[in-house]
């Protein structure tokens, strides 16, 4: 019996968050220079991620998130299972659903490699992040208008934040990885 050939996850990520991408932005009336201007990313970037010829990375998809008005999970095709990975930083979707109130609810895990850091744009008004350590020591830091408000996120350890502002997450010297919940309230 031959060996059957697995396609590479990494690749269907790749092309169903680029038809995602295309789909939002064709269906909202932007070019590709309109969106990529949006965005902050070169257009290059942008067309290679729409023909899934380039894997996104968490940088990416939340650079893209905001102008296109959709949650992570929206560019991942509400997927569970699907996995962003990139720059020592590891996404997997766990869950989405939709609250009877609207509140889209996204659970993942991440996972960042010793000293990594990552930084996240602003998102929509009124939504909050939850995270708790599982492993190693997070470093979250929410980057207001009045300066840096640091929270530190040992293994076991909850912390929550209004996320309409630049944030980062760093991981320790060891790594770390944890369970993030974000909640992003009915448009």
């Amino acid at each position: 019996m031959a060996a059957r050939e697995h396609p590479d996850p990494t690749d269907d990520v790749a092309l169903r968050v680029g038809r995602r991408i295309r789909q939002l932005r064709e269906g909202r009336g932007l070019s590709l220079s309109a969106l990529a201007a949006r965005a902050g990313v070169g257009k290059g970037l942008l067309s290679e991620l729409e023909s899934g010829r380039r894997n996104p990375t968490l940088a990416s998809l939340y650079a893209l998130a905001g102008p296109l008005r959709v949650t992570l999970s929206d560019l991942l095709g509400d997927a569970p299972g699907s996995v962003v990975d990139g720059e020592g930083a590891r996404s997997r979707l766990l869950d989405v659903r939709t609250e009877d109130d609207g509140t889209t609810v996204e659970v993942y895990t991440l996972e960042h490699d010793p000293g990594v850091a990552r930084r996240s744009p602003a998102h929509a008004p009124g939504v909050v992040e939850h995270l708790v350590t599982t492993h190693g020591r997070f470093r979250v830091v929410r980057h207001g208008a009045d300066g840096d408000e640091v929270h530190d996120a040992p293994q076991g350890r909850h912390v929550s934040w209004t996320s309409d502002v630049a944030h980062s997450y760093e991981a320790g010297p060891d790594g770390a990885t944890a369970v993030l919940v974000i909640t992003t309230p009915r448009a």
